[in-house]
């Protein structure tokens, strides 16, 4: 089990600009084609709020959306995911297992080998680059 970590929301305010607060903490999303610069290198996917890892490079792929897509979690840990019917939709939201960052959601039109398309907020997530 995940060790949970839990702040305020003035504590994540602190931390965390307008936009990656609006998406992380109240379930927003960024406009498509903003936040998906992230370099083709090796490395991981970390939660801006906590920092977990949730996404290796090795799983991210161009969906053709504008928003960074993956076709699987880091772990069966990384992430966890609810039954999300707002905006009069039936979808899965994915969230950060460790402290429950928004992170987008899942939709089942991926690539082999998941067929699961795991489309994320960038601004929910940093880049690290593996050394």
């Amino acid at each position: 089990m995940v060790e949970k970590i839990e702040k305020t929301d003035a504590e994540w305010r602190e931390q965390l600009s307008d936009l990656a607060f609006k998406v992380t903490r109240k379930a927003g999303t960024e406009r498509a084609f903003t936040n998906d610069n992230y370099p083709k290198a090796d490395g991981m996917f970390h939660c801006v709020c906590c920092d977990a890892a949730l996404f290796d490079a090795d799983s991210k792929f161009d969906s053709g959306t504008g928003w960074p897509s993956f076709y699987q979690p880091k772990d069966g840990d990384a992430v966890d995911e609810h039954e999300d019917n707002g905006w009069f939709m039936r979808r899965t939201e994915v969230v950060c297992a460790r402290c429950d960052a928004h992170l987008g959601h899942v939709f089942p039109d991926g690539p082999r080998p998941t067929g699961l398309r795991y489309c994320m907020n960038g601004v929910a997530m940093t880049f690290k680059e593996q050394v």
